[in-house]
Protein backbone atom coordinates (compact mmCIF):
# COMPACT_ATOMS: atom_id res chain seq x y z
CA UNK A 1 0.00 0.00 0.00
CA UNK A 2 1.34 3.28 -0.94
CA UNK A 3 1.02 6.58 1.46
CA UNK A 4 1.60 10.06 0.01
CA UNK A 5 1.86 13.03 2.63
CA UNK A 6 1.47 16.38 1.74
CA UNK A 7 3.53 19.58 4.03
CA UNK A 8 2.75 22.94 3.01
CA UNK A 9 5.28 25.28 4.51
CA UNK A 10 4.81 29.17 3.69
CA UNK A 11 7.27 29.48 0.20
CA UNK A 12 7.42 25.56 -0.47
CA UNK A 13 5.73 22.58 -0.66
CA UNK A 14 7.02 19.22 0.31
CA UNK A 15 5.70 15.45 -0.96
CA UNK A 16 7.02 12.28 0.97
CA UNK A 17 5.49 9.08 -0.37
CA UNK A 18 6.16 5.82 1.15
CA UNK A 19 4.99 2.30 1.16
CA UNK A 20 3.22 0.04 3.80
CA UNK A 21 3.71 -3.40 3.10
CA UNK A 22 1.31 -5.95 5.33
CA UNK A 23 2.78 -9.79 5.81
CA UNK A 24 1.08 -12.23 3.57
CA UNK A 25 -0.72 -13.95 5.75
CA UNK A 26 -2.08 -11.03 7.38
CA UNK A 27 -3.47 -10.12 4.05
CA UNK A 28 -5.08 -13.54 3.21
CA UNK A 29 -6.13 -12.85 6.51
CA UNK A 30 -8.70 -9.75 6.02
CA UNK A 31 -9.76 -11.47 2.50
CA UNK A 32 -11.16 -14.35 4.28
CA UNK A 33 -12.39 -11.85 7.09
CA UNK A 34 -14.09 -10.20 4.36
CA UNK A 35 -15.14 -13.04 2.30
CA UNK A 36 -16.84 -14.47 4.93
CA UNK A 37 -18.54 -11.68 6.09
CA UNK A 38 -20.38 -11.08 2.93
CA UNK A 39 -21.33 -15.05 3.17
CA UNK A 40 -22.69 -14.24 6.58
CA UNK A 41 -24.58 -10.91 5.00
CA UNK A 42 -26.04 -13.25 2.33
CA UNK A 43 -27.07 -16.02 5.08
CA UNK A 44 -28.75 -13.84 6.97
CA UNK A 45 -31.12 -12.07 4.08
CA UNK A 46 -31.99 -15.58 2.74
CA UNK A 47 -33.17 -16.11 6.54
CA UNK A 48 -35.08 -13.15 6.96
CA UNK A 49 -36.57 -14.16 3.12
CA UNK A 50 -37.07 -17.89 4.62
CA UNK A 51 -38.99 -16.38 8.02
CA UNK A 52 -40.81 -14.41 6.55
CA UNK A 53 -42.29 -17.01 3.71
CA UNK A 54 -43.10 -19.42 6.43
CA UNK A 55 -44.85 -16.92 8.35
CA UNK A 56 -46.96 -16.44 5.59
CA UNK A 57 -47.77 -19.56 4.59
CA UNK A 58 -49.54 -19.75 7.68
CA UNK A 59 -51.26 -16.48 7.69
CA UNK A 60 -52.33 -17.58 4.06
CA UNK A 61 -53.93 -20.82 5.28
CA UNK A 62 -54.84 -20.56 8.83
CA UNK A 63 -57.40 -18.10 9.52
CA UNK A 64 -57.20 -18.19 12.75
CA UNK A 65 -54.01 -16.41 12.46
CA UNK A 66 -54.30 -12.48 13.04
CA UNK A 67 -50.61 -11.06 13.21
CA UNK A 68 -47.09 -11.89 12.41
CA UNK A 69 -45.61 -12.18 15.80
CA UNK A 70 -48.67 -14.52 16.83
CA UNK A 71 -47.30 -17.10 14.24
CA UNK A 72 -44.22 -16.52 15.42
CA UNK A 73 -44.58 -16.90 18.79
CA UNK A 74 -47.15 -19.67 19.22
CA UNK A 75 -47.34 -22.34 16.56
CA UNK A 76 -45.44 -25.32 17.29
CA UNK A 77 -45.33 -26.02 13.57
CA UNK A 78 -43.29 -22.57 12.77
CA UNK A 79 -41.06 -23.58 15.50
CA UNK A 80 -40.41 -27.09 14.49
CA UNK A 81 -39.52 -26.12 10.73
CA UNK A 82 -37.45 -23.07 12.16
CA UNK A 83 -35.50 -25.80 14.16
CA UNK A 84 -35.18 -28.10 11.34
CA UNK A 85 -33.75 -25.44 9.21
CA UNK A 86 -30.97 -25.19 11.39
CA UNK A 87 -30.20 -28.82 12.18
CA UNK A 88 -30.55 -29.25 8.38
CA UNK A 89 -27.92 -26.84 7.92
CA UNK A 90 -25.67 -28.54 10.54
CA UNK A 91 -26.10 -32.02 8.62
CA UNK A 92 -24.89 -30.62 6.03
CA UNK A 93 -21.57 -29.34 7.20
CA UNK A 94 -20.98 -32.80 8.70
CA UNK A 95 -22.08 -32.05 12.36
CA UNK A 96 -24.59 -34.56 12.56
CA UNK A 97 -24.90 -35.20 16.40
CA UNK A 98 -25.41 -31.94 16.96
CA UNK A 99 -28.66 -31.79 14.07
CA UNK A 100 -29.82 -34.91 15.57
CA UNK A 101 -30.07 -33.18 19.12
CA UNK A 102 -31.58 -29.86 17.82
CA UNK A 103 -34.03 -32.32 16.07
CA UNK A 104 -34.83 -34.31 19.40
CA UNK A 105 -35.11 -31.56 21.17
CA UNK A 106 -37.66 -29.67 19.37
CA UNK A 107 -39.01 -33.05 19.34
CA UNK A 108 -39.97 -32.54 22.99
CA UNK A 109 -41.18 -29.12 22.81
CA UNK A 110 -43.16 -29.17 20.01
CA UNK A 111 -44.60 -33.09 19.40
CA UNK A 112 -43.02 -32.39 15.95
CA UNK A 113 -39.90 -35.31 14.73
CA UNK A 114 -38.51 -33.65 11.49
CA UNK A 115 -35.12 -35.73 10.64
CA UNK A 116 -32.33 -33.55 10.06
CA UNK A 117 -31.21 -35.00 6.77
CA UNK A 118 -34.77 -34.68 5.30
CA UNK A 119 -35.66 -32.03 2.51
CA UNK A 120 -38.51 -29.43 2.55
CA UNK A 121 -39.03 -26.54 0.41
CA UNK A 122 -40.54 -23.48 0.97
CA UNK A 123 -44.14 -22.64 1.96
CA UNK A 124 -44.73 -25.91 4.93
CA UNK A 125 -47.63 -25.56 6.86
CA UNK A 126 -47.69 -28.08 9.73
CA UNK A 127 -51.02 -27.61 11.33
CA UNK A 128 -51.84 -28.12 15.22
CA UNK A 129 -48.96 -30.95 14.46
CA UNK A 130 -48.79 -32.42 17.08
CA UNK A 131 -47.43 -36.41 16.58
CA UNK A 132 -45.91 -35.60 12.91
CA UNK A 133 -43.34 -37.52 11.81
CA UNK A 134 -41.08 -36.83 8.90
CA UNK A 135 -38.44 -39.75 7.56
CA UNK A 136 -34.94 -39.13 6.69
CA UNK A 137 -35.30 -39.15 2.60
CA UNK A 138 -38.66 -37.62 2.66
CA UNK A 139 -38.34 -34.67 0.07
CA UNK A 140 -41.25 -31.99 0.50
CA UNK A 141 -42.00 -29.57 -2.37
CA UNK A 142 -43.03 -25.88 -2.40
CA UNK A 143 -46.00 -24.80 -0.28
CA UNK A 144 -47.54 -28.51 1.12
CA UNK A 145 -49.91 -28.90 4.16
CA UNK A 146 -49.65 -31.07 6.71
CA UNK A 147 -51.93 -32.11 9.48
CA UNK A 148 -51.69 -33.78 12.61
CA UNK A 149 -50.60 -36.99 13.30
CA UNK A 150 -48.89 -37.83 9.86
CA UNK A 151 -46.23 -39.93 9.11
CA UNK A 152 -44.48 -39.63 5.95
CA UNK A 153 -42.07 -42.80 7.09
CA UNK A 154 -40.30 -45.72 5.66
CA UNK A 155 -40.88 -49.36 5.56
CA UNK A 156 -38.89 -52.26 6.67
CA UNK A 157 -34.69 -51.81 7.06
CA UNK A 158 -34.02 -50.55 3.39
CA UNK A 159 -30.91 -48.19 2.68
CA UNK A 160 -31.07 -45.45 0.77
CA UNK A 161 -34.51 -43.52 -0.73
CA UNK A 162 -37.11 -45.61 1.44
CA UNK A 163 -39.56 -42.18 2.64
CA UNK A 164 -42.39 -40.30 0.34
CA UNK A 165 -41.85 -37.86 -2.10
CA UNK A 166 -44.20 -35.11 -1.94
CA UNK A 167 -44.84 -32.41 -4.95
CA UNK A 168 -46.15 -28.86 -4.67
CA UNK A 169 -49.00 -28.27 -3.56
CA UNK A 170 -49.92 -31.39 -1.69
CA UNK A 171 -52.13 -32.23 1.48
CA UNK A 172 -52.18 -34.68 3.48
CA UNK A 173 -54.78 -34.73 6.30
CA UNK A 174 -55.25 -35.60 9.84
CA UNK A 175 -53.75 -39.07 10.71
CA UNK A 176 -52.53 -40.05 7.48
CA UNK A 177 -50.00 -41.87 6.72
CA UNK A 178 -47.67 -42.45 3.84
CA UNK A 179 -45.12 -45.06 3.77
CA UNK A 180 -42.21 -46.00 1.63
CA UNK A 181 -40.37 -44.76 -1.34
CA UNK A 182 -43.68 -43.70 -2.86
CA UNK A 183 -44.48 -40.46 -5.04
CA UNK A 184 -47.33 -38.05 -4.18
CA UNK A 185 -47.93 -35.88 -7.20
CA UNK A 186 -48.34 -32.04 -7.41
CA UNK A 187 -51.93 -30.45 -6.36
CA UNK A 188 -52.80 -34.46 -4.90
CA UNK A 189 -55.13 -34.50 -1.29
CA UNK A 190 -54.47 -37.56 1.21
CA UNK A 191 -57.89 -37.97 3.24
CA UNK A 192 -57.94 -38.06 6.55
CA UNK A 193 -56.82 -41.43 8.00
CA UNK A 194 -55.71 -42.94 4.37
CA UNK A 195 -52.89 -45.17 4.40
CA UNK A 196 -50.63 -43.92 1.15
CA UNK A 197 -48.17 -47.77 -0.08
CA UNK A 198 -48.24 -46.90 -3.56
CA UNK A 199 -47.89 -43.78 -6.27
CA UNK A 200 -50.00 -40.86 -6.34
CA UNK A 201 -50.26 -38.94 -9.89
CA UNK A 202 -50.87 -35.27 -10.30
CA UNK A 203 -54.27 -33.76 -8.90
CA UNK A 204 -55.87 -36.97 -7.89
CA UNK A 205 -57.59 -37.29 -4.22
CA UNK A 206 -56.66 -40.42 -2.65
CA UNK A 207 -58.97 -42.04 0.11
CA UNK A 208 -59.00 -45.55 2.33
CA UNK A 209 -56.96 -48.27 3.71
CA UNK A 210 -55.15 -48.66 1.68
CA UNK A 211 -55.65 -45.46 -0.09
CA UNK A 212 -57.46 -45.41 -3.32
CA UNK A 213 -57.59 -42.59 -5.91
CA UNK A 214 -61.41 -41.39 -6.02
CA UNK A 215 -60.86 -38.40 -8.04
CA UNK A 216 -58.24 -37.77 -11.09
CA UNK A 217 -58.60 -34.22 -13.18
CA UNK A 218 -62.21 -34.59 -12.75
CA UNK A 219 -62.91 -31.09 -10.93
CA UNK A 220 -60.86 -27.86 -11.63
CA UNK A 221 -58.00 -28.15 -9.29
CA UNK A 222 -57.22 -24.38 -8.35
CA UNK A 223 -53.37 -22.90 -8.41
CA UNK A 224 -53.47 -22.14 -4.78
CA UNK A 225 -53.66 -24.53 -1.80
CA UNK A 226 -56.82 -26.54 -1.15
CA UNK A 227 -57.49 -27.32 2.23
CA UNK A 228 -60.56 -29.12 1.89
CA UNK A 229 -60.39 -32.39 4.37
CA UNK A 230 -64.45 -32.50 3.96
CA UNK A 231 -65.87 -33.13 0.77
CA UNK A 232 -64.15 -35.49 -0.71
CA UNK A 233 -65.73 -39.02 -1.94
CA UNK A 234 -65.74 -42.69 0.12
CA UNK A 235 -64.84 -44.97 -1.40
CA UNK A 236 -66.12 -47.81 0.88
CA UNK A 237 -69.40 -46.02 1.03
CA UNK A 238 -69.52 -45.67 -3.15
CA UNK A 239 -69.12 -49.82 -3.06
CA UNK A 240 -71.87 -51.00 -0.97
CA UNK A 241 -74.15 -48.70 -2.79
CA UNK A 242 -73.14 -50.14 -5.65
CA UNK A 243 -73.87 -53.55 -3.81
CA UNK A 244 -77.36 -51.95 -2.92
CA UNK A 245 -78.31 -51.02 -6.20
CA UNK A 246 -77.39 -54.65 -8.06
CA UNK A 247 -79.70 -56.67 -5.09
CA UNK A 248 -82.33 -54.06 -6.08
CA UNK A 249 -82.07 -55.22 -9.31
CA UNK A 250 -82.09 -58.76 -8.68
CA UNK A 251 -85.14 -57.89 -5.98
CA UNK A 252 -86.84 -56.62 -9.07
CA UNK A 253 -85.71 -59.29 -11.41
CA UNK A 254 -87.05 -62.23 -9.22
CA UNK A 255 -90.29 -60.16 -8.00
CA UNK A 256 -91.17 -60.04 -12.22
CA UNK A 257 -90.32 -64.18 -13.01
CA UNK A 258 -92.50 -64.84 -10.04
CA UNK A 259 -95.49 -62.01 -10.82
CA UNK A 260 -99.13 -63.87 -12.01
CA UNK A 261 -98.78 -61.92 -15.70
CA UNK A 262 -95.29 -64.01 -16.07
CA UNK A 263 -96.73 -67.16 -15.07
CA UNK A 264 -97.56 -70.18 -17.73
CA UNK A 265 -100.90 -70.89 -18.09
CA UNK A 266 -102.31 -74.30 -16.29
CA UNK A 267 -103.69 -76.73 -18.95
CA UNK A 268 -107.49 -77.33 -18.11
CA UNK A 269 -108.15 -80.51 -16.72
CA UNK A 270 -110.05 -83.25 -19.27
CA UNK A 271 -112.55 -85.67 -18.54
CA UNK A 272 -110.38 -88.55 -17.60
CA UNK A 273 -108.61 -86.23 -15.02
CA UNK A 274 -112.07 -85.62 -13.60
CA UNK A 275 -113.07 -89.46 -13.21
CA UNK A 276 -109.71 -90.42 -12.42
CA UNK A 277 -110.23 -87.43 -8.96
CA UNK A 278 -113.91 -88.39 -8.65
CA UNK A 279 -112.88 -92.03 -8.16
Amino acid sequence: MKIKIRVKGEQKEKIFSFTLCFPENLTNAVKKGSEKLRKGEEALHRGRERLNAEVQAVRSRDPAAKTDAEVLTLYSGVHAILAYRIAHTLDKNGHEYSARFVSQFTKMITGIEIHPAATIGKGLFIDHGSGVVIGETTIIGDDCTIYQGVTLGGTGKESGKRHPTLGNNVMVGAGAKVLGPVNIGNNSKIAAGAVVLTDIPDNCTAVGIPARIVKKDNVRVSPGVDLDQIHIPDPVEREFKKIHEELEELKRALATEHSPESSPEKPSETADNRENTER
